[in-house]
């Protein structure tokens, strides 16, 4: 994928078909979300999933990685500039400005349904609207960052009621958020890129372009089928030649004391 997208002669990128992708809403957010989506039906739901509910561990330090992974953006959607100069400025001014703009989209989100936002909500939207700008940050104004970030948030929090909804054992939440994010991100890439902004991207819709969104939609497209059909071929092989997940009872008494020969707390046994 990272070469298909960024390297000399790449299928995806400017010398195939033209998608945009400045620091992998393809790559990497958009192909994490489809292999996580895939592995989770392959490998299967835990015994417990969902009826056992499974609490976030420490909320404090949640907030602390997202904090961290907020300070890590910068650079990697910042250093995808190549350079510290203009191009780098505007990824970091459209990387804060749509993550900020998802976290209050999606405390507003959780006020209207819940009543009230929470620390956990903040944190996750925050991810959504950050990897939502990572494919357009070097492309696009910060307003659309905004407008970005705020979809971001919409589609992300929804795809996770969906999640649950569809009984899909994704623990970590990576087919809702990064893969969901990434895939709108990487299709308002070609709605608000603009040449002004940056010479080595195109114009988009609001330039009265469509073909870019077309672009965007057919690499979106393949990308699902490619890492979809690769990941399973992968696990396929895998499970030749080792097991997918614990035997039924290991997974009863617990995979920690079976794997590691100790148990972090002591209610890990489950009946």
């Amino acid at each position: 994928m990272a070469h298909m997208v960024w390297g000399p002669g790449g299928f995806l990128g400017p010398d195939g078909l033209g998608a945009l992708d400045f620091a992998g809403g393809l790559v990497v957010e958009l192909a994490s979300g489809v292999a996580a989506a895939v592995a989770a039906v392959v490998v299967g739901r835990r015994r417990t999933y969902p009826d056992h509910g499974a609490p976030p561990h420490n909320v404090p330090f949640i907030l602390m990685g997202a904090g961290l992974l907020w300070f890590g953006w910068f650079g990697f959607n910042g250093g995808s500039g190549l350079v510290a100069g203009n191009l780098a400025s505007l990824a970091c001014l459209t990387t804060n400005t749509a993550g900020a703009a998802a976290a209050l989209g999606w405390m507003l989100i959780e006020t209207w349904q819940r009543g009230k936002p929470t620390a956990v909500g903040v944190a996750t939207g925050a991810v959504a609207g950050l990897v939502a700008i990572t494919p357009a940050a070097g492309f696009v104004s910060p307003l659309a960052a905004v407008l970005i970030g705020f979809a971001a948030a919409a589609l992300c929090s929804w795809a996770l009621q969906l999640k649950l909804r569809l009984r899909l054992d994704d623990t970590l939440d990576v087919l809702p958020v990064h893969g969901m994010a990434g895939l709108l991100g990487t299709l308002l890439t070609g709605v608000f890129t603009l040449r002004s902004l940056n010479p080595a991207g195109a114009d988009g819709l609001i330039a009265g372009r469509l073909d870019q969104l077309w672009i965007q939609l057919q690499a979106v497209g393949f990308t699902v089928l490619w890492v979809g059909v690769g990941t399973y071929a992968l696990l396929a092989l895998l499970r030749l030649v080792i097991p997918l997940r614990v035997t039924d009872a290991e997974e009863r008494q617990g995979v920690d004391i079976n794997a590691h020969g100790e148990e972090a707390y002591n209610s890990e046994f489950t009946s």
